[in-house]
């Protein structure tokens, strides 16, 4: 990655608002196959996010629980768990060395300075953090962040040597006026904005559709594979063929132990990042299994 530590150096510029219109489609938009690289060529994925759920006792027990559920699982997928920010050190501390990712759910745009109510990425690396969510739909739209906070995220998250998670997707409003792929494109071209190409290979990329999220509706594993194609081509364009084949780009959106093989049966989903799921363990670990045999 590069080597800038201060996030202000990292800003984007030039990138576009979520306000506007949707651009026209570009190659990568009409592309629905990526033809780069297969999934046998990167390491599956899963993140479960616990959003704003559970108690500390409670959340401390469910590590345990999935540490020892998921077992020998990590060898071959790589699982990471976002639990609420309280929690975050205990959750930590009950992770032990356990080979599980440990992530904030958000992380603010700037290592420290007077930031009331905001959580450095340098922080939660401190609490021994390796990952962070930026961009997840639910803060995009609850809380207004734009293309740009999203993309300076990013860009404090890499500074403070953490992996960023970038979250993209459509509302179903998006969807039905046939915008879904452009929407998306426009994402993710903010998002990446001025990052070099060892900076994009530390990220993956989170397809999650809104209109999925918590619902109960489940893109098909035609729809996931449409999207995650044209973000693969779209890396290509942007920067190369083997960076393109290297990024790992997952989905959510209703990923249950029910569907989650089919999912991840297409060749560019690589895993996915799980939300009421992830606080089953049954689930959870069924899930993680699911993808190390994808």
């Amino acid at each position: 990655m590069g080597q800038a530590r201060n996030p202000d150096d990292l800003l984007p510029s030039g990138v576009v608002s979520e306000e506007g219109d949707v651009p026209s489609p570009g190659k990568a938009t009409r592309n629905r196959k990526s033809r780069i690289g297969c999934m046998s060529t990167r390491r599956p994925y899963v993140g479960g996010n616990w959003k704003m759920h559970g108690e500390l006792a409670a959340a401390v027990e469910l590590t345990e629980n999935l540490v020892a559920a998921i077992g020998n699982t990590v060898i071959e997928v790589d699982i990471a768990i976002f639990p609420p920010f309280p929690y975050l050190q205990a959750v930590g501390h009950a992770l032990g060395h356990a080979a599980i990712l440990l992530g904030g759910q958000d992380c603010a745009a700037h290592l420290e300075g007077a930031h009331t109510g905001q959580t450095s990425p340098a922080m939660i690396a401190d609490l021994g953090g390796k990952v962070a969510l930026v961009g997840h739909s639910e803060r995009r739209h609850e809380l207004g962040e734009s293309d740009a906070v999203v993309a300076a995220k990013a860009r404090a998250a890499l500074a403070a040597e953490l992996q960023p998670v970038i979250c993209v997707g459509e509302t179903l409003a998006q969807r039905e006026a046939g915008n879904a792929l452009q929407v998306v494109e426009k994402q993710v071209r903010a998002a990446l904005e001025g990052l070099s190409a060892p900076q994009v290979g530390r990220v993956v990329v989170a397809y999650e559709p809104v209109w999925a999220i918590g619902t109960g509706m489940t893109a098909t594993p035609d729809d996931a594979q449409s999207a995650h194609a044209m973000i693969r081509t779209l890396l290509g364009e942007l920067y190369d063929a083997q960076l393109a084949g290297s990024v790992r780009i997952i989905y959510g959106g209703s990923v249950k132990a029910a569907n989650a093989a089919e999912l991840f049966a297409a060749p560019d989903v690589d895993g996915g990042l799980i939300g009421g799921a992830s606080l089953k363990v049954e689930d959870f670990s069924s899930i993680c299994r699911a993808a190390s045999s994808s």
